[in-house]
């Protein structure tokens, strides 16, 4: 497969960076994701960039960095971070850009589940009580749905294992 471009995107915790390193691997292209990309740019975790310099600097930066990612002549998988599609006119950037952008699609209560487990590594979770999280990830998909939506291909996850995922992307591959 000559020069291809795909990009996932979907919430946090929706399998990204897990899927999007074994679809890389099965085609033998390179794996980035953009959140890596962006910290080795500016030398700093995405966390202390939001701290020190604040979210809109990030998201101008998110933007550079995909406009970036886009100009590699290689092919790659990309995973975005869970915002990236939301910002700006970064969807449609993507979608000018390749026709294999995939949304992870997970259920409220499966991404509660795997998020529980690992929400003290998740800075926009960390502080919330378990019993607060279904209602928050609710409440972001909800106003997030309609830029995930735009993805040319929506794999809808029902337990599937990340193996199970990969498999379905490469079977849709354009």
């Amino acid at each position: 497969m000559k020069d291809v471009k795909i990009v996932l995107v979907g919430y946090m915790g929706s399998g990204k960076t897990t899927v999007g390193r074994i679809v890389a691997n099965h085609l033998n292209v390179n794996f980035l994701d953009l959140d890596t990309f962006i910290e080795e740019g500016e030398k700093m975790s995405v966390s202390a960039i939001f701290e020190e310099k604040g979210e809109i600097y990030f998201r101008k930066k998110e933007i550079e960095y995909l406009e970036k990612v886009f100009s590699i002549d290689d092919s790659f998988v990309l995973s975005l971070g869970g915002g990236t599609p939301c910002f700006g006119k970064n969807m449609e950037l993507i979608n000018e850009k390749t026709a294999n952008s995939f949304y992870l699609n997970v259920g409220i209560n499966e991404l509660t589940d795997r998020l529980k487990k690992e929400k003290y590594h998740r800075p926009m979770i960390s502080h919330l009580e378990d019993d607060k999280l279904t209602e928050f990830i609710g409440m972001h998909l909800f106003e997030r749905s309609f830029f995930y939506n735009q993805a040319h291909h929506k794999i809808k996850s029902n337990n599937n294992t990340p193996t199970e995922i990969a498999e379905m992307i490469v079977n849709k591959l354009v």
